[in-house]
């Protein structure tokens, strides 16, 4: 009898876990459905490229219903789980909730932006999580720019031209760096602005970013940032965003255009919510074999997942795409064995190291114990990413995006009024009504 698999996210743990089970699928074996707020995955490495311009931001996602055939793929979230009754409530998009059986859950939920009380965050910042997300900050940089190139006003143009990004990880140091370059490439466009008109702040809570690499090759990165004009502030938290300005913990207040939020992110709450076991953060607890600890018939890894490190004996797995890749495959190994009654195989993977680029042809990487900075680093990250792409098609069409922007400059045309499509319709309706009126 066909066992039915739900896969709740369509993350990479979702994404590759649906495409080891394909010829499962075919053979009948199992049916696969997989619930996912947005119906696509998010290469995340390449946010910020999006964001900076040299890559098209349809080319990091992959739909799911086009990548995943033969699996159901449902648009929507899972808002509760009742495994004892192996059911879950699905809130499609648009619609009533309904309920969803299954014989067999994979938990890949994965994380969400890791917010702080922090008075004005919420109406002034903006996260880097989301393809939404890099889009909407490719805009407005671009918009602050064309804004301050248009005000005969010293503290309007003060304010369009400071940017300040908080985190000092790889998503918080990619996206200040790919801003910095579209800046400037956009500002041979904008006469009377120059590269050192623009502030550039990121602020780090640790002393130290890019925890992941080696520390000299963070210190390397701050090295290179701060001779690109970057004020990086170790040790530094945002205590405020209220107005707009950024008041930091050194008493630093910075009157901001553009903040952006990349301080971490936290697990899905889904798994507690719904009273699965998860530790502390709120991850769910993993057994090596990818297995939710003490249930039966539930699987999870990525990051949501508390996946012990047998590479090093007490610890759990980073919440990166390295590992997120590598245990959706064998996630889905461990599924066939299951649903088959064969024994399965334990996650062990050693880390292999890390990558983060800067722009301007500069990057960091370390692989294994060698360490490449600059030009090397740069070509280190590009390479390692595009081979986990995952298909064939978004591979192409990436290195196609790199080879005209070595070609061509960045386009430097802003659509901000694409997220508020509706406005100049909503302003002639608005006009109508006044001449009606008069």
């Amino acid at each position: 009898m066909s066992k039915h698999i739900l896969i709740v996210g369509g993350g990479y743990v979702g994404l590759y876990t649906g495409l080891g089970l394909r010829r499962m699928i075919r053979s009948g074996e199992v049916t696969v459905t997989v619930v996912d707020p947005r119906g696509y995955m998010t290469y995340q490495p390449f946010l910020a490229e999006a964001a900076g311009g040299t890559i098209e931001p349809r080319h990091v996602v992959a739909p799911l219903h086009r990548v995943l055939k033969g699996a159901r793929v449902l648009t929507g979230r899972v808002t509760r789980i009742s495994h004892d009754d192996r059911t879950a409530l699905f809130q499609p998009v648009q619609g009533p909730a309904r309920t969803l059986t299954y014989d067999i859950l994979v938990m890949a939920a994965g994380s969400i932006t890791r917010t702080l009380p922090i008075p004005g965050l919420a109406e002034h910042a903006v996260g880097f999580k989301t393809v939404g997300e890099a889009v909407h900050l490719r805009n407005h940089v671009l918009a602050q720019l064309a804004a301050a190139a248009s005000t005969d006003d010293p503290q309007v143009r003060r304010r369009a031209l400071t940017f300040v990004v908080v985190g000092g990880g790889f998503s918080g140091v990619e996206a200040l760096a790919e801003m910095q370059g579209l800046a400037d490439d956009a500002l041979r466009y904008h006469d009377g602005i120059t590269p050192a008109d623009l502030t550039w702040t990121l602020v780090e809570a640790t002393g130290g970013i890019l925890p992941e690499l080696h520390p000299d090759l963070g210190r390397w990165t701050v090295g290179a940032l701060r001779a690109r004009g970057v004020d990086v502030r170790l040790e530094t938290r945002l205590t405020s965003a209220a107005g707009g300005v950024a008041t930091l913990s050194d008493g630093t207040a910075l009157d901001a255009g553009t903040l952006v939020w990349a301080a971490g992110g936290r697990p899905s709450p889904l798994a507690a919510d719904s009273g699965l076991p998860v530790d502390g953060a709120g991850r769910l607890l993993a057994t090596e074999y990818l297995t939710v600890a003490g249930l039966e018939d539930v699987f999870t890894a990525g990051d949501g997942a508390a996946v012990p490190d047998l590479t090093r004996p007490g610890q759990f797995t980073a919440p990166n795409a390295q590992h997120a890749v590598r245990q959706a495959k064998l996630l889905a190994r461990n599924l066939k064995a299951y649903v088959r009654g064969r024994g399965l195989k334990a996650y062990r993977h050693a880390y292999l190291g890390s990558v983060a680029g800067l722009a301007h042809h500069q990057g960091v990487a370390q692989v294994y114990s060698i360490r490449l900075t600059g030009f090397l680093g740069w070509l280190a990250h590009r390479m390692y990413h595009l081979a986990w792409v995952p298909t064939v098609n978004h591979k192409a069409r990436v290195l196609a995006d790199w080879a005209l922007s070595m070609v061509f400059r960045r386009e430097a045309v802003q659509l901000a009024a694409i997220e508020h499509a509706d406005e100049d319709f909503r302003r002639a309706l608005a006009a109508d009504d006044l001449d009606r009126a008069a």
